[in-house]
């Protein structure tokens, strides 16, 4: 599907939940990025990965549902990303390129596991304790 097809299925909920997985995530991340700055693309994907759970049954508990520390830093990298090679001719061009975007692991440069995985970590941000963020 094409980028403004999966940003609308996002928005309204229509995206299939098997559809909803780390690339997913993150291209709703790149395509907030293009269209709006930095904080209104943070709050527009933290309400949305919010209202889409909520519509998809997605329960908040220890190790699933909403992230604050990991929706912030993925956007983050992605923002870095975007600033230093720029845009691509879709989303799916500019993951293909940006291949470390891809590992889920990317986070546990950051951070240890035992603070990114935190209960405080899942309510709201916690600044890294491995090393700096990009922008951050």
């Amino acid at each position: 599907m094409n980028d403004a097809e999966h940003l609308r299925r996002f928005e309204d909920q229509s995206l299939l939940r098997e559809q909803w997985n780390h690339r997913a995530h993150l291209k709703v991340a790149y395509l907030y990025l293009l269209r709006l700055p930095f904080p209104e693309a943070l709050e527009r994907l933290r309400s949305g990965i919010q209202a889409y759970n909520a519509a998809h049954s997605i329960v908040n508990t220890p190790t699933g549902g909403y992230h604050e520390t990991l929706t912030q830093v993925w956007l983050r990298l992605v923002d870095a990303a975007l600033r230093q090679f720029g845009p691509a001719e879709s989303a799916d061009a500019f993951f293909d390129a940006q291949t470390q975007l891809c590992d889920k692991r990317t986070p546990l440069l950051f951070y240890s596991r035992e603070r990114l995985m935190s209960e405080e970590a899942k309510r709201g941000f916690v600044g890294p304790d491995l090393t700096a963020l990009p922008g951050g």
